[in-house]
């Protein structure tokens, strides 16, 4: 699992990015890695950034957008059923620690300790 920091100039509407942690189909069994967050200054409910291309890697410009609640539903961009169905899944296995890191009431660490794969 890699997390970034930011630079203590960064503009604050990179900081969002900065703050995501990259998890790897190692950390969580599915195919592709996911991007979490705190939810900082985000104005929207707690949601998961799903790397379309399987592997370890996090391409910002080809992501899917999948909410956390009430219902693991895709809410941006395409992703085939074959691979929203698992991360759907991965989402309610790990529901409370996904809300529970969202809420700032879980540290990284706990929010990793926490996590369940498929």
């Amino acid at each position: 699992m890699n997390v970034h920091h930011p630079a203590p100039d960064t503009p604050p509407e990179e900081v969002d990015l900065f703050e995501m942690a990259n998890l790897y189909p190692r950390d969580t069994g599915l195919p592709m890695t996911v991007w979490v967050s705190p939810k900082g200054r985000a104005r929207h409910d707690a949601r998961v950034k799903v790397c379309r291309t399987h592997g370890n890697r996090m391409d910002a410009d080809d992501v899917a957008t999948v909410s956390i609640r009430p219902e693991p539903e895709l809410i941006h961009g395409p992703l085939p059923t074959a691979d929203l169905k698992p991360v759907q899944a991965w989402i309610r296995l790990n529901a409370t620690a996904l809300i529970g890191y969202w809420d700032g009431d879980l540290s990284t660490v706990e929010f990793v300790r926490a996590l369940k794969t498929l």
